[in-house]
C-alpha cells in the first residue's frame, strides 16, 4: 500500500486541482436545483475525464515536452496560438472566479468585504510562487483539501433516501431546458477542463527532469512500467477528484434541496449544506474547504497557460527554478492572477461567477480535446506509444458529448 501511494504524482495533484473552488460551487448548484438528478454525472464522466488526463499524461512522458509544445512541433502557429487562446481565456475566467469564491467565502467568516479579500489571495499566491515553488504551496495547503470529505459524511448524516440516490447513480435523467442543459456542461467542464490537459503533459516533464532528465534526448520515450505507473496514478487522481463530486452532489441535494433551497446565490447558502455535520461551524469548515481547494488550483491555472505560452514561445518552462532564471514563464503566470483579479472585480455574483466559469470550460474543451486525441494517435509524435483504440474512442467520445451538451444548451437557450 506504501508503495502504491509513493508512486502517485502528477494525476493525483491534478485530481486535487481539478476540486477547486468552481467545482465546488458547480456541484452544490447541481444538488440544490435537480436534488439527486445529476449523481449520474460523477459515474459517466469518470471514464471520459480519466481517458483524456491519461492521454495528456502519456504525451508528456514519451515526447518529453508539454502539450503546447508538441504542438508547436507538429501544427501551425494558428492552431498553436488558438490553443493556448481558449486555455487562456478560459483560464482567466475560472482564476477570478476562483479568487471570488476564496473572497466571498473569507467576507462571509469576517465580515470584511471580499474586494480586500480578492487581491489579498492574489498577493500571497503570487509571491509564494515568486519566493517558493508549487511543491511548497501543495504541500501546504492539500491537508486544508482534506475538508472535502466532510460532504461525505454530511451526506451520511443528512439520512437521504438510498432507493431514490442509487437508482440517481445509475439510471441517467436528462431534461430538455436551457438551465438543466446548462449545469450538466458545467458538470462536464468543471471536471474535464482545458488547463487540466496541459498541466498534466507539463508535471509529467517536470517530474522526469526532477529525476535529473535534463535534456529533450533523456526524457523521451518511456518503458511500460512507467507508463502502466501513469495509468495508476491518473485513475487514482480522477477517482478522488470524482468521489468527491458525487457526495458534494448527493450532500447539498439531501440537505438544501430536499428543504426547498433550490438556487444558491451566496457562499453562505452553500455551506449550509455540511450544517448536519458542524452547526454552526458549517460556515468555517465550507470556507476552509474553498481557500485549500482554491490554494491549489489557482496556481494550477496560472501555471498551466504559463507553461503553455512559454512552450509556445520556446521559453523555459519549469516551477522548479527561480524567478531570475525563467523570469518570462513567471511573468506570465503572474499576468494570468492579475487578469483574474481584475474580471473578479466585474461585479458578477461570486456562486454564479463560479459556476459560468465551469460552463465556460465545458464549452471550449472540446477543440482542445480533439487536439489531444489527434497527437496521440500520431505515430510521428508517439512512436510506438499511440494511443490504445480504448483510449481514442473514449476521447473522441468526450469530445462528441461536450461538443452535443454545449449546442444543446444553446438551442435550448
Amino acid at each position: 500500500m506504501l508503495d502504491f501511494f509513493a508512486d502517485l504524482g502528477p494525476g493525483l495533484i491534478t485530481g486535487a486541482a481539478d476540486d477547486d473552488p468552481s467545482g465546488i460551487a458547480t456541484y452544490s448548484v447541481a444538488g440544490a436545483a435537480y436534488g439527486y438528478g445529476l449523481l449520474w454525472t460523477a459515474l459517466f464522466a469518470f471514464p471520459m475525464m480519466a481517458a483524456v488526463q491519461l492521454m495528456c499524461s502519456r504525451l508528456g512522458m514519451i515526447t518529453g515536452r508539454g502539450l503546447a509544445a508538441v504542438v508547436r512541433q507538429r501544427y501551425s502557429r494558428w492552431v498553436l496560438w488558438g490553443a493556448c487562446l481558449l486555455l487562456t481565456v478560459a483560464n482567466v475566467i475560472n482564476i477570478g472566479a476562483d479568487l471570488g469564491g476564496m473572497a466571498d467565502a473569507m467576507h462571509m467568516m469576517t465580515g470584511i468585504s471580499a474586494l480586500w479579500w480578492t487581491p489579498a489571495f492574489a498577493a500571497i499566491l503570487v509571491a509564494m510562487l515568486l519566493w517558493t515553488s508549487y511543491r511548497v504551496i501543495a504541500r501546504t495547503f492539500k491537508w486544508l483539501t482534506a475538508v472535502l470529505f466532510a460532504y461525505v459524511i454530511t451526506a451520511f448524516l443528512a439520512k437521504p433516501d438510498w432507493t431514490q440516490v442509487l437508482r440517481a447513480t445509475f439510471v441517467p435523467e436528462m431534461r430538455w431546458s436551457s438551465e438543466y442543459l446548462s449545469v450538466f456542461v458545467g458538470v462536464l467542464g468543471t471536471s474535464i477542463s482545458p488547463y487540466l490537459f496541459f498541466w498534466q503533459s507539463s508535471q509529467e516533464v517536470e517530474e522526469e527532469r526532477a529525476e535529473g532528465k535534463k535534456t529533450l534526448a533523456q526524457r523521451q520515450g518511456a518503458t511500460v512500467k512507467e507508463l502502466r505507473r501513469a495509468r495508476r496514478d491518473v485513475i487514482t487522481g480522477m477517482f478522488f477528484s470524482n468521489f468527491a463530486m458525487y457526495f458534494i452532489i448527493l450532500t447539498t441535494a439531501a440537505t438544501l434541496h430536499a428543504h426547498g433551497v433550490t438556487k444558491i446565490a451566496t457562499a453562505r447558502q452553500a455551506a449550509e449544506a455540511l450544517r448536519p455535520l458542524a452547526g454552526d461551524a458549517a460556515y468555517l469548515l465550507f470556507t476552509l474547504g474553498l481557500i485549500g481547494t482554491g490554494m491549489l488550483g489557482v496556481p494550477v491555472l496560472a501555471g498551466s497557460s504559463a507553461f503553455a505560452v512559454s512552450e509556445a514561445m520556446a521559453w523555459g518552462a519549469t516551477l522548479d527554478r527561480k524567478p531570475s532564471v525563467t523570469p518570462k514563464f513567471y511573468a506570465v503566470l503572474a499576468v494570468a492572477i492579475v487578469l483574474g483579479v481584475g474580471l473578479s472585480y466585474a461585479g458578477l455574483n461570486a456562486v454564479q461567477m463560479l459556476f459560468w466559469s465551469a460552463v465556460v470550460n465545458g464549452v471550449l474543451a472540446p477543440p482542445l480535446i480533439v487536439l489531444v486525441v489527434l497527437l496521440t494517435s500520431d505515430r510521428s509524435v508517439m512512436g510506438d506509444h499511440v494511443s490504445p483504440p480504448l483510449l481514442k474512442w473514449l476521447g473522441w467520445i468526450t469530445a462528441g458529448v461536450m461538443t452535443a451538451a454545449a449546442v444543446a444548451m444553446f438551442v435550448a437557450g
